[in-house]
């Protein structure tokens, strides 16, 4: 069998509008809160998705954002050059060079997806949201404006104390470390050979001694042997 319900409380008329005064007379007396944007820029959180920044640097043309993307907004460019061998015998090898990277924000939808599949770092987050335009064809930005809106992407956070270095670190703190060793033999290197130089330049350049006057300058020190007489010289 069901359970009665519990009796209703009965309403006093105009009771909702008495509390609903008592909040606006509570908040009358408090100071507002209120930012005058664009006087007062919004404190925006780290993680804000404003718009996507571009590090050019990184891009490899992979266009593995382009084919990812669910709108179909990004639009990349490229070409095919040919580098040089960089040793002699080596072989040449070729690179795409990137020439157009433009996304229509009018169709993006911040989702995110190209900057998670980007292998090589080439695209952030920008907090940057003042970007309107009158005209919608005006949205598709160029990467001039996605690398002018790259310098606004906040640094990452710190790691934890316990929390194991980046091996992208690591990498790249060792090879800093080896062309700082190649530099510094060089360097000792050529010091050593600066040097045995300016020893050879000032031997060159030192005075000779002079031979003894009234005779030849003998190689040794010792005086030479006397030469024994001749019979036939007594004799005459």
């Amino acid at each position: 069998m069901a359970e009665p319900l519990p009796p209703t409380r009965s309403r006093i008329p105009g009771s909702g509008l008495a509390k609903g005064l008592a909040v606006t007379l509570r908040t009358m007396t408090k100071k507002t809160v209120t930012a005058q944007y664009p006087d007062t820029q919004p404190e925006l959180p780290p993680r804000s998705r404003g718009v996507i920044g571009l590090f050019e640097e990184n891009c490899t043309v992979c266009m593995l954002c382009a084919r990812e993307c669910p709108d179909w907004c990004i639009y990349i460019d490229s070409h095919k050059e040919t580098v040089p061998p960089a040793a002699p015998g080596g072989r040449e090898r070729s690179r795409n060079v990137l020439d157009r990277f433009a996304i229509d924000f009018s169709l993006c939808m911040y989702c995110g997806i190209c900057i998670e599949v980007c292998p090589f770092d080439a695209l952030f987050w920008s907090p940057e949201f003042e970007y309107a335009e009158t005209d919608i064809h005006e949205l598709t930005h160029e990467r001039d404006k996605l690398r002018e809106w790259m310098w606004t992407v906040p640094a990452p956070p710190a790691l934890d104390p316990g929390a194991e270095e980046p091996k992208e670190l690591v990498a790249a703190r060792k090879t800093a470390d080896k062309l700082a060793a190649e530099a510094a033999t060089a360097a000792e290197a050529a010091e050593a050979a600066e040097a045995a130089e300016l020893a050879a330049q000032t031997a060159e350049q030192a005075p000779q001694p002079e031979p003894p006057a009234g005779g030849t300058a003998t190689t040794t020190g010792a005086p030479e042997p006397s030469k024994p007489s001749d019979p036939q010289d007594g004799a005459s």
